[in-house]
């Protein structure tokens, strides 16, 4: 039976050659526009539930947090396990949900569990914190801020309401970590005497000032016509105010929070330190999102900072210490060197062997033309450059060779036979065009079933 599906474009060169010229450069600008990575992009829907209460022993917190939130999130749907820990004055849940299970849906829905529970939970705890566990990775880029003119609590400073505000703004930047430095807090140290005198004890005092920095809704008025709403602002907007802030005594009267103690607008206690060429210095780390691109990420994040120096007065110095973009780099660019490499020897091997110079051309144009178009194909369906993918080229660049291979050995054949070129490439393709096909299929059914693999393995292969 005759098959000869190639019958088409050898009587109708014209638009196969079209065809073959468009696609190869729309595979081209996708080649260009796409993203470079180390892997696929994964995503493992995992949401953690973190509550800190200070001072809380550990049985406490179990009892009256910990249990509480696992039956409330015990509830929701495609939960494959969950996993508590419990330590001094903190709790963590991490709830794995299964694979496939949408994780800002996921997300939503715990926080929403958790939102719903918070009234039967103690008060005395910091508000619990719900988020999706980012698979990403460690710190995309780190940098080192440095000013022979500035205080460590000045750079920390700088980090935390400058540099950090500019880089969030970054396209796939998730989070900006400050690495060393201080944190900016009002120190109110009371005088123990001065309370003893008066007959206040700190906790008191500790109540009245946490009752003060809080707002809270006052409900709507009328005014002007128009409706309102009506807030009570109750924080202290400076320190001088919060100085003069008068302390109720339980013996009556009051005095001024100032003469209970000092207020100071300083910093914490160091809790951690950086130090770089046995220097100490305030350094922060750019972490990427989940679905971003890591060297996509790297180049925005450098051009940000590029811009955010010309803006930053001259004694602040931002040196880059660490990216890991750059071995991402070397490793795409070994392989397609690799891919590339093998092209040309495929080309070579044929020449050597067939020894004639239109089968070599017709090797070397057909590698080009039927890889390049696939970038197309990997931009639609949100791949990247990888190790995967470009790993999957490679193997196709063999078979490919293979099929060609045989085509062109019969077509010398039959053109040593005396046929014309036309007959030639007509009557070999018609006799193994089959067969051929018959090969593509084979490798295809061997590794059709790994892009169906489940699990995180299947999330990694099915690019």
């Amino acid at each position: 039976m005759s098959f000869n599906i190639s019958a088409w474009s050898i009587k109708k060169p014209v638009p196969t050659i079209v065809l073959f010229l468009i696609l190869t450069v729309v595979g081209w600008f996708s080649f260009m526009s796409l993203g470079i990575d180390t892997n696929p992009n994964i995503d493992v829907p995992t949401v953690s539930i973190k509550v800190t209460q200070p001072g809380a022993s550990p049985a406490e917190l179990e009892s009256q947090v910990t249990k509480k939130i696992e039956d409330a999130v015990a509830g929701l749907g495609n939960i494959d396990y969950m996993i508590s820990s419990v330590s001094d004055g903190s709790s963590k849940t991490t709830i794995n949900f299964v694979l496939g299970t949408n994780t800002d849906r996921a997300t939503n829905d715990v926080r929403n569990a958790i939102a719903q529970i918070r009234q039967d939970l103690p008060q005395e705890i910091n508000d619990p914190i719900v988020k999706r566990v980012e698979f990403a990775g460690g710190p995309v880029i780190t940098y080192a801020v440095k000013s022979d003119q500035r205080s460590v609590e000045e750079l920390s400073n700088l980090v935390d309401q400058t540099i950090s505000r500019a880089l969030l703004g970054v396209p796939g930047v998730a989070q900006v970590q400050r690495v060393g430095g201080v944190d900016r807090e009002i120190r109110i140290n009371l005088n123990p005497d001065r309370l003893q005198s008066l007959a206040i004890t700190a906790s008191q005092v500790n109540g009245q000032i946490r009752a003060l920095n809080i707002n809270l809704p006052g409900g709507r008025a009328e005014v002007g016509g128009s409706e309102q709403s009506i807030r009570t602002l109750g924080s202290a907007t400076s320190v001088d105010i919060l100085k003069t802030y008068e302390i109720v005594l339980p013996q009556g009267g009051s005095v001024p929070l100032s003469s209970l103690g000092t207020v100071e607008d300083k910093f914490g206690d160091v809790r951690q330190a950086a130090r770089l060429n046995n220097q100490p210095v305030v350094a922060f780390q750019v972490l990427r999102s989940t679905g971003s691109v890591l060297v996509t990420v790297e180049q925005g994040v450098k051009a940000a900072v590029k811009e955010l120096e010309k803006t930053l007065p001259s004694d602040i110095k931002l040196d880059l210490i660490f990216t890991r973009a750059d071995i991402i780099r070397q490793s795409y660019q070994t392989t397609i060197d690799e891919l590339i490499q093998a092209s040309l020897l495929a080309v070579i091997v044929i020449l050597v062997f067939l020894r004639d110079w239109r089968a070599t051309l017709i090797t070397a144009v057909t590698l080009p033309l039927s890889i390049i178009p696939t970038f197309a194909v990997q931009q639609a369906l949100g791949y990247t450059l990888n190790n995967m993918t470009l790993l999957a080229l490679a193997l196709a660049v063999g078979n490919l060779v293979d099929d060609a291979v045989v085509e062109i050995e019969n077509m010398e054949r039959h053109i040593a036979m005396g046929k014309s070129v036309w007959e030639a490439a007509f009557e070999s393709s018609d006799e193994v065009g089959l067969a051929v096909i018959a090969s593509s299929a084979t490798i295809i059914a061997v590794f059709l079933p790994v892009a169906f693999m489940g699990g995180i393995p299947g999330q990694f292969f099915q690019p």
